[in-house]
């Protein structure tokens, strides 16, 4: 995984770049995102391994399902990327899009695993709560988990934050035996 994503960085990067120039960040996320669906379907993977299929033909055949908003801009960056045979690595670049375009907008996606659903208030509070430590807008996306007992965990790239009452317990526990 770490290869592909190192493969990746640099063309999501460029993307990134020239969306940024043009000012159509969403255009172009929404384009790479509907592309990397399109190359993770079976008969398209096939497609990508198949001598007899030039590159400018895939490049204008996922560019065409992808979306033409992009110009001619969104059409240089298929084929560049079809002639250096890196299409199938689209799903990681339009992830890694996604992760600068966020950084860009200051925008902060949360990932909030509790015991119990959190109601919309709750989740209104946490989000505000979330806003102000961490200095930009957020993005919560809540699961639930029983096996926490009560509380949560929030997880925001390397931030972690267990207000979980497992971890309590097991952390009671170990210093009950230690």
């Amino acid at each position: 995984m770490a290869d592909k994503l190192t493969i990746a960085r640099p063309y999501a990067r460029a993307a990134f770049e020239e969306a940024r120039e043009q000012g159509k960040l969403d255009a172009w996320s929404g384009a790479l995102h509907n592309a990397a669906a399109v190359v993770e379907d079976a008969r398209v993977r096939a497609l990508l391994g198949n001598p007899h299929v030039t590159p400018p033909q895939l490049a204008q055949f996922i560019g065409g399902i992808a979306g033409d908003g992009l110009g001619e801009a969104g059409g240089n960056f298929m084929r560049t990327l079809a002639d250096n045979r890196r299409l199938p690595f689209l799903p990681e670049i339009a992830e890694q899009f996604d992760t600068l375009k966020d950084a860009d907008q200051g925008v902060a996606d949360v990932t909030v695993t509790s015991a119990v659903p959190l109601d919309a208030a709750q989740q209104d509070k946490l989000a505000a709560a979330l806003q102000q430590r961490l200095k930009r807008k957020v993005r919560l996306h809540c699961t639930v988990d029983a096996e926490l007992i009560g509380g949560a965990v929030l997880r925001s790239g390397d931030l972690v934050i267990d207000g979980s009452l497992r971890t309590r317990l097991a952390r009671i526990a170990y210093e009950l035996t230690a």
